[in-house]
């Protein structure tokens, strides 16, 4: 225990001999561990992120997209079925269907107050506030007799309210205009903010006055609320159904337990990728490590030599040197883990990105490996010095 204490000490007086050369040392280290740690906050906090939005929408939601497989965005960048108002009925009939929401997705321009926004249109029916997740805090939702009467009515989110009325409460009870047509407000949606903000621009119409917008009469997708016994059946048969109409390729019928297995896959291996490229800085550091290492063993090789001769063995030398490196790698990851916790934090209010155990193992554990790697052939060197040849050095 005593020559671990000696060992450490040394290290450190080592060190401090030339603070510079030590801190330039440990940059790459730094930089390294605080892109790996920023990454993985980046990759949990995302993962948590989206694992909440599909809590809010409940287990026992179907969703049929267009397309054989998975996407995310509009029915244009995807191709596959355009579903309409027949298909909805369709799937409404289905036994163990309790609540069915079609959806109509387009970008549009909103005026009120003299000022203009860009929202995202949702048209709609009253199950979309239950089947997508969608909460209504202040004012009225939407109700079917809304459709049926293709009333101008719209719910809001809190951003648009925000930037055309000032608050919710002064939003509620104004018009509106969605490109050049007045809709009353009727109600706000919760706020979301950070990484869901764009959420908050979200619009909600019945989907019956949205067909000026949608002169197609066509929807991107179809979500679908099922008996939680009965999900696999209920599947099963929106698809037998559908493909009276459709080829096989042209839907995709899936789950939202499906849907986040499928997002959680892709944002692990981009996670691992980007884990990957972030560890390239931490090589760099390593072989900078290194380099400095053999420069210090150079620069003292007559005081290797004289240890030698009093008695130290190689081991010892081996030990000091190497003592030395892993230092360097654990200090250069200590303050990459400070700072990209000081980072984390000032940024939680945009992003909800998540420091958690395994990012400090990480950490520390990719840095004193750096470390005990880059550091073994430099202080093999210095142990194997001889030494009537280390004190003659000039």
């Amino acid at each position: 225990m005593n020559f671990i204490w000696f060992l450490i000490d040394s290290a450190f007086d080592d060190l401090r001999r030339s603070k510079a050369r030590t801190f330039l040392t440990s940059l790459g280290i730094l930089i390294g561990v605080l892109s790996v740690v920023l990454l993985m906050a980046f990759g949990y906090g995302l993962k948590g992120f989206i694992e909440k939005e599909f809590e809010s929408l409940g287990k026992n939601l179907v969703m049929v997209l267009p397309g054989s497989g998975f996407a995310s965005g509009g029915q244009g960048l995807i191709g596959g079925a355009q579903f309409d108002e027949k298909d909805v009925t369709k799937v409404t009939r289905i036994t163990g269907v309790n609540m069915v929401a079609p959806v109509f997705s387009k970008t549009v321009k909103v005026e009120a107050n003299g000022k203009s926004e860009r929202a995202n249109l949702i048209g709609s029916n009253a199950e979309i506030f239950e089947a997508g997740g969608q909460e209504v805090v202040k004012g009225k939702a939407l109700v079917n007799q809304d459709v049926k009467k293709k009333s101008k009515k719209v719910v809001i989110g809190s951003k648009i309210a925000e930037e055309l009325f000032v608050s919710d409460d002064e939003a509620l009870g104004k018009t509106m205009r969605i490109q050049n047509q007045r809709f009353l407000v009727t109600g706000i949606l919760k706020k979301k903010g950070g990484i869901g903000s764009e959420d908050d621009r979200n619009i909600i119409i019945p989907y019956t006055a949205s067909y000026s917008f949608n002169p197609d009469k066509t929807f991107f997708a179809i979500y679908a609320k099922v008996d939680d016994n009965n999900i696999e059946g209920v599947k099963a048969e929106i698809k037998k159904t559908l493909l009276k109409r459709y080829k096989e390729d042209d839907f995709t019928v899936t789950e939202s337990t499906e849907l986040l297995g499928t997002i959680n896959s892709i944002i692990g291996i981009m996670n691992i990728v980007l884990i990957a490229i972030g560890s390239i800085s931490l090589i760099v550091g390593g072989i900078g490590i290194m380099n400095i290492m053999y420069a210090t063993v150079t620069d003292r090789t007559k005081e290797i030599g004289i240890r030698r001769a009093i008695g130290a063995k190689k081991k010892d030398i081996l030990l000091q040197f190497l003592s030395e490196a892993l230092i360097l790698s654990l200090l250069g990851g200590l303050l990459g883990l400070t700072i990209a916790v000081i980072i984390v934090i000032l940024i939680q209010p945009l992003f909800p990105a998540v420091i958690n155990a395994s990012s400090v193992g990480v950490g520390f554990g990719i840095s004193s490996l750096i470390g005990i790697f880059f550091g073994v052939f430099p202080a093999r060197r210095a142990a194997n010095l001889s030494p009537i040849e280390a004190i003659r050095y000039e």
